[in-house]
């Protein structure tokens, strides 16, 4: 099964709060969003937005230059019709993040919760790598959570690559200064827990 078509499905047949990834609030993406200090007309793109409700709380704190990408067109329908009215206000991107086609130098943050552990190809690790290089703004900030080394090693029927701090960063380079790492243990909605990590970069100026 192809990417695109594995996602849609999974997205048609479960409810929101049914996918092991489910929190109410992305508390950890938001506290390190706002940690950066950017100002509110920053243009902030979430990667795997999905029907995540980053964009709810990013929209609710005054942000006005919000963009969302997702593999799945099903999972940002959802995220439009929750939203109602204020999806008007957010950019909708449906694409695989490995072929997508970002603006140069357009983005002061990309945050990405559980799509890269997705990635198990290096030339697709590489290919997401260089477009973050290209869509991030010099001194851009990059947020990117994964499942840790204890995590699973497999997520909605799919193979993962698990992560330390250490090992994300060296996936990025030395072009990006790891800033601060953060652990979660996220209790999915089936009584289980799992491991991510946070980690939070700076690209160079």
């Amino acid at each position: 099964m192809e990417k695109k078509e594995h996602w849609e499905n999974v997205y048609a047949t479960k409810s929101q709060d049914q996918m092991s990834w489910y929190r109410d609030h992305l508390d950890n993406s938001l506290k390190l969003i706002l940690q950066t200090g950017v100002e509110k007309d920053a243009a902030i793109i979430d990667v795997g937005g999905g029907s995540s409700t980053l964009v709810d709380d990013l929209l609710d704190r005054g942000f006005s230059d919000v963009f969302v990408l997702d593999i799945s067109g099903t999972a940002i329908a959802k995220s439009k019709e929750r939203l109602g009215a204020s999806a008007q206000m957010v950019n909708w991107i449906v694409a695989d993040i490995t072929k997508a086609d970002l603006p140069d130098d357009r983005f002061d943050v990309w945050h990405d919760r559980a799509v890269f552990h997705f990635l198990t190809d290096a030339a697709d690790r590489r290919k997401y790598v260089d477009l973050v290089m290209r869509a991030l703004k010099p001194g851009g900030h990059l947020i990117v959570a994964s499942f840790g080394l204890a995590g699973p090693q497999k997520c909605s029927g799919l193979d993962v690559v698990r992560y330390s701090p250490e090992t994300m960063h060296g996936e990025f380079g030395e072009q990006f200064a790891l800033v601060e790492s953060v652990d979660e243990t996220h209790n999915t909605p089936f009584g289980t827990t799992q491991e991510f990590i946070y980690c939070y970069f700076r690209k160079a100026i």
